[in-house]
């Protein structure tokens, strides 16, 4: 049997990301409820953090193969520019790791340059992993169509072995770049407009502003946030609703970041509900108390009468569920609970619900369908290339508005911010101004 030590790294980094994800599931299935909050939150942190690494070093490895190793055997290695390169490439990869531990160390009211440093060589390691084994698998698919039995010429092979580290790091310092700039731009704004079954007249072209994924944390910041706000007042919205991942971070740790919140002034109030990453931070409990204080209502599995300005009779019914992630995570009291947050809201009136993920507001059609519309986020859109496919295939909505059945709409909004990585490629951060129509 093949012991520990002569396996190769790779199997060694998938082995320990093996005993690090199995360690994750054992804490949060016997640990967590005999673990104190702060211990509970640090543990869960950490391991997401070792296991985002331990996967990560197998990519790694290749990164340093495909662009050190290749040119050691070669003459570019006796060039002056070759050990600045080694020196660049290993930077380029401590950064890339050190980025998931910065949540646990680098987070302020405005993002450290350390952070935003280091979460940007992940996306772009992101790209170069998936350039360099597109590349590589276009080789194979060369060699195997060339056919076995062709005289291998060993001039052309050195140079196609150089060229494919090469344009790989060539497109990824180019697709980093575009994706960085148009991350930097505000969010577009989309107004889409919605016809809602059983919307009173009187409440005709109501406004509703969508807000998602803002992810304030170790790369957006109150300056962001106070744009987002300013553009928000600008629209004049009769509600304001943010659909979860408001955060990645401890409330008290990052409250002076969530200040320009309490600016939202919509006359018929600003509404939250919780996404997967609030219940990462396992400080959901402190985060609605804060937001509550900028007046800002959490809606726990609830719903409220949203009552029309020109007639006290007209009304119809907003709810919200928790996130699903609080139901993997084991997270005490919290859990997407559709019955209560339905409960006193009929099919006699409109009901909309804010739903973080879009299989969540598939599950709630399946088992309430006459909801008339479902504001969610958490996709990104993908956020970047390659990204975008995973998160279109795993998703029953995507992003943008859907029709589901005769009388029932799905909106998924591409998020407000970016979650980490300060890029976007295939996506566009929106803020989204909904307009309700009555039939």
């Amino acid at each position: 049997m093949i012991s520990f030590k002569q396996l190769p790294l790779e199997a060694k980094a998938a082995v320990a990301a093996g005993v690090v994800f199995f360690s994750m599931m054992l804490s949060r299935s016997y640990l967590a409820e005999h673990l104190e909050l702060r211990t509970r939150r640090l543990l869960l942190r950490l391991q997401m953090a070792l296991f985002a690494n331990a996967l990560m070093l197998i990519g790694s490895l290749h990164v340093w193969r495909s662009t050190v190793t290749t040119f050691s055997r070669s003459s570019a290695a006796s060039s002056f520019c070759f050990m600045p390169w080694k020196i660049a490439v290993f930077m380029f990869l401590a950064l890339a790791h050190s980025s998931f531990f910065t949540l646990l160390f680098l987070v302020a009211e405005e993002p450290y340059f350390f952070s935003l440093a280091a979460y940007t060589c992940l996306g772009a390691y992101i790209i170069l992993i998936f350039f360099l084994f597109t590349l590589g698998s276009v080789e194979q698919a060369y060699k195997f169509l060339a056919g076995r039995g062709a005289k291998a010429d060993t001039g052309n092979k050195n140079s196609r072995t150089a060229m494919k580290p090469v344009l790989a790091v060539m497109l990824t310092i180019v697709l980093t770049v575009v994706g960085l700039l148009n991350a930097s731009r505000p969010p577009t704004v989309n107004s889409v407009e919605v016809p809602v079954h059983k919307l009173p007249s009187t409440m005709n072209n109501l406004k509703v502003v969508l807000l998602s994924d803002i992810h304030l944390g170790p790369t957006v910041g109150k300056t962001k946030l106070a744009m987002i706000v300013r553009m928000v007042k600008a629209l004049k919205p009769d509600i304001t609703v943010i659909v979860g991942d408001l955060t990645d971070s401890e409330a008290e740790i990052i409250r002076p970041a969530v200040e320009p919140l309490g600016e939202l002034n919509s006359p018929l109030g600003t509404y939250f509900v919780t996404g997967n990453h609030e219940y990462y931070t396992s400080d959901v409990s402190n985060w609605f108390e804060l937001l509550k204080s900028f007046n800002i209502r959490p809606l726990h599995n609830e719903n409220v009468k949203i009552v029309s300005p020109k007639s006290t009779d007209d009304w119809f019914c907003l709810a919200g569920v928790d996130d699903i992630e609080a139901d993997v995570l084991r997270y005490s009291g919290h859990g997407m609970d559709l019955k209560k947050a339905l409960r006193d809201c009929s099919s006699e009136q409109a009901i909309v619900l804010l739903a973080h993920q879009p299989i969540a507001a598939k599950w709630a059609l399946q088992e309430r369908p006459d909801i008339n519309l479902i504001l969610s986020g958490h996709t990104h859109g993908g956020q970047m290339f390659p990204l975008n496919a995973g998160a279109y295939f795993l998703n029953p909505f995507f992003v943008g508005l859907y029709k589901v059945g005769q009388n029932t709409f799905v909106y998924v909004s591409p998020g407000t911010m970016y979650f980490g990585i300060p890029m976007r490629l295939g996506s566009r951060a929106e803020i989204t101004e909904i307009i309700l129509r009555s039939p």
